[in-house]
C-alpha cells in the first residue's frame, strides 16, 4: 500500500511541473488528500508464528500451573485471546508440524513420521507460510518450524524443511547436551553412575539429559530471539510472516544455571502414585517412555519436572525479548501475534513421560493468538492446531485454499463465547497400529485400531480429569462407547474426503 501511495504522489506532482499550476489540480489534489491519507492508514497485518517444542499447556502459570514462572508467555496471554482447549492432530513433532503446516489432518496424508509433509501433499498445494509469501510477503524462518532433530540444531541443519515456503530461512545451532556445565542424564541411569558429554551416549534420541550450562554457553533459543529481532527491525516497512520455532523445553533439557534457581527439585511435588494405575489401561496405551522402563528414582523424576520447568522459563525470557522488540519497533498495532505448542508432553501423570500417548497431558496444547485492536478473552471452544492455518489467513485478509481442512476460529476472536468444533480429534501411531483420540466435553475416547482391537479407553472428564478410571468396559458406558464410535468413523470419512487422490 505504501508503495502504491508513493506512486500515487509522484503522479499527482509530476503534473503540477512546468510554468503553469491550474486551479483544477489544486482542487484534484485536496480532494483526494484525504483518500490518500485513509488509505495510507491501511496497513497489512502482519504476522509473527511462535511455536515451542513439547510444551504442554499445564507448564505455564497462565494455563493452571502455579508452581512454573512464564510472566512473558502469561502477560501475552492476558492482552490476547487464551484458548483452553486447543489440541494437536499427533502427538509427536513431525506430523503435528506437517498437518498444521498443510492443513491436512495426518490421516487425509498419512504422514507419520519425521518429514515436512511436502512429500505427501505435493510441489503445487501451499503451506501456510507458502501462501503468504505467494501474496507479496516477506516470510523468514528462524529455529523450528518443519521437523528439525536434537542433531539438527547441534549442527545448525535444516532438517526436514519445506524450503519453498520461505524467502529466507535461518538455523540456531548450539552446542546442546555438550555444553559447557553441569550434566546429569536421569533415565535408564539408576545408580547415576553415567555422565555427560560423551558422543558413545548421545545420538539425538530422546533421554532426560539434564545441562545446567554456565551462563555464557550459546542458547540455541537466545540465538532464535536474536535472529527473529534483527528480522523485525530489518522488515518493519514491509508486510512479514516471521516463524520463530524455539527449541525448548524439548529434551536435552538444556538452560543457563540462573534459570534453575526457582525450580529446586527437592520441592517439585509429582503427580500422585496410584496402586493399580495402569491394570485397565490397554497395552498400547502405556506410554514407549515410563518411570518403569526408564528406571526412574523419585529423586530423579523431580530432577526431570524441575528442567523441564527450568527449560520452558528460559523458553519464556526468549519470548519476551522478540515481544519487546515487537513493542519498540511499533509493531504491535499491525501484527498477529500466535503462541502454541507442537504437541503436549507427560511429567510423570501415570508415571509416563514425554509424549506419543493420546492422554490429556500429551495432546492438549498452549494456543494464544493477539490480533491487533481486538479486546484480550478467553475462548473455550475446541480449537486444533490444523485451525490455524485458514485462522490466520482470514485474519490477515487472505483466502487459504479451499482443501484445506482445518477450521478458522476468526469468529472466535470477535466473539469467544462461540463454538466452532464439538470435539478435538487427534491421532497416534506405535508399533504400526494406529490410536485415536475424539476429545469432547464431556469424555475423552480413545481408541487402538479401526476396529478397536487393541483396546478402548473412556474417561468422563468433568469427573475425572486425570484420566485415572477407564470407563469403557463397564456396560453402563456402552451406549456412549457406540455413540462415540460413530462420531469417529464419520470423522475419519470426512478426514479421508480430500483432494489429495490417497487410497486409504
Amino acid at each position: 500500500m505504501a508503495h502504491f501511495i508513493c506512486n500515487g504522489y509522484s503522479k499527482i506532482f509530476g503534473f503540477s511541473r512546468g510554468k503553469n499550476i491550474g486551479i483544477s489540480l489544486f482542487l484534484t489534489l485536496f480532494t483526494l488528500l484525504p483518500l490518500l491519507i485513509q488509505a495510507q492508514g491501511k496497513k497489512e497485518l502482519n504476522v509473527l508464528f511462535m511455536i515451542s517444542d513439547d510444551l504442554t499447556a499445564t507448564a505455564l502459570s497462565s494455563y493452571e500451573n502455579g508452581a512454573s514462572h512464564t510472566p512473558n508467555i502469561d502477560k501475552l496471554a492476558s492482552e490476547g485471546t487464551r484458548f483452553t482447549k486447543a489440541y494437536c492432530q499427533y502427538p509427536v513433532c513431525g506430523p503435528s508440524r506437517a498437518s498444521m503446516m498443510f492443513g491436512y489432518y495426518p490421516n487425509a496424508t498419512t504422514t507419520y513420521g519425521y518429514v515436512s509433509g511436502r512429500e505427501k501433499v505435493g510441489p503445487n498445494r501451499q503451506s501456510w507460510a507458502q501462501l503468504f509469501k505467494d501474496n507479496g510477503y516477506y516470510t523468514a524462518r528462524v529455529g523450528k518450524i518443519f521437523h528439525m532433530g536434537s542433531v539438527d540444531i547441534l549442527k545448525g541443519r535444516n532438517g526436514k524443511d519445506d524450503p519453498v515456503s520461505w524467502t529466507e530461512r535461518f538455523n540456531s545451532p548450539a552446542p546442546e547436551v555438550f555444553a559447557k556445565g553441569e550434566h546429569e542424564l536421569v533415565q535408564n541411569n539408576p545408580f547415576g553412575l553415567l555422565t555427560l558429554p560423551k558422543d558413545s551416549l548421545w545420538n539425538g534420541g530422546n533421554q532426560i539429559h539434564i545441562v545446567k550450562t554456565e551462563e555464557n554457553e550459546i542458547q540455541t533459543d537466545a540465538e532464535t530471539a536474536n535472529k527473529v529481532s534483527e528480522l523485525l527491525r530489518a522488515h518493519k516497512n514491509e508486510p512479514f510472516f516471521i516463524a520463530a520455532g524455539f527449541f525448548r523445553p524439548h529434551v536435552p533439557f538444556v538452560a543457563p544455571k540462573s534459570s534453575f534457581d526457582s525450580y529446586p527439585h527437592e520441592q517439585i511435588v509429582m503427580p500422585p502414585k496410584v496402586d493399580g494405575d495402569w491394570d485397565d489401561i490397554p497395552e498400547q496405551g502405556i506410554n514407549y517412555v515410563n518411570s518403569v522402563n526408564g528406571e526412574m528414582t523419585v529423586e530423579q523424576e523431580k530432577k526431570a519436572v524441575a528442567a523441564y520447568y527450568a527449560s520452558t522459563s528460559f523458553l519464556d525470557d526468549q519470548v519476551g525479548k522478540v515481544l519487546q522488540t515487537l513493542k519498540e519497533e511499533g509493531l504491535e498495532k499491525n501484527t498477529i501475534v500466535i503462541f502454541t505448542s507442537d504437541h503436549g508432553y507427560f511429567l510423570g501423570e501415570h508415571r509416563f513421560w514425554m509424549k506419543v500417548g493420546l492422554m490429556e497431558e500429551s495432546v492438549r496444547v498452549p494456543l494464544i493468538i493477539k490480533v491487533p485492536g481486538q479486546a484480550p478473552a478467553v475462548c473455550y471452544s475446541f480449537a486444533e492446531l490444523i485451525d490455524l492455518y485458514p485462522t490466520i489467513s482470514e485474519l490477515a485478509g487472505l483466502q487459504a485454499p479451499e482443501a484445506i481442512q482445518g477450521k478458522s476460529l476468526a469468529p472466535l476472536i470477535d466473539n469467544p463465547k462461540l463454538e466452532v468444533r464439538d470435539f478435538a480429534f487427534s491421532v497416534s501411531q506405535r508399533n504400526g497400529r494406529m490410536g485415536y483420540l475424539i476429545r469432547s466435553s464431556e469424555w475423552a475416547y480413545i481408541q487402538y485400531g479401526e476396529q478397536a482391537e487393541g483396546g478402548m479407553e473412556l474417561y468422563d472428564m468433568n469427573y475425572d480429569k486425570g484420566q485415572y478410571n477407564n470407563l469403557a468396559l463397564y456396560p453402563k458406558y456402552e451406549e456412549v462407547v457406540s455413540e462415540i464410535q460413530g462420531l469417529l468413523q464419520d470423522k475419519l470419512a470426512e478426514v479421508r474426503t480430500n483432494d489429495l487422490g490417497i487410497e486409504y
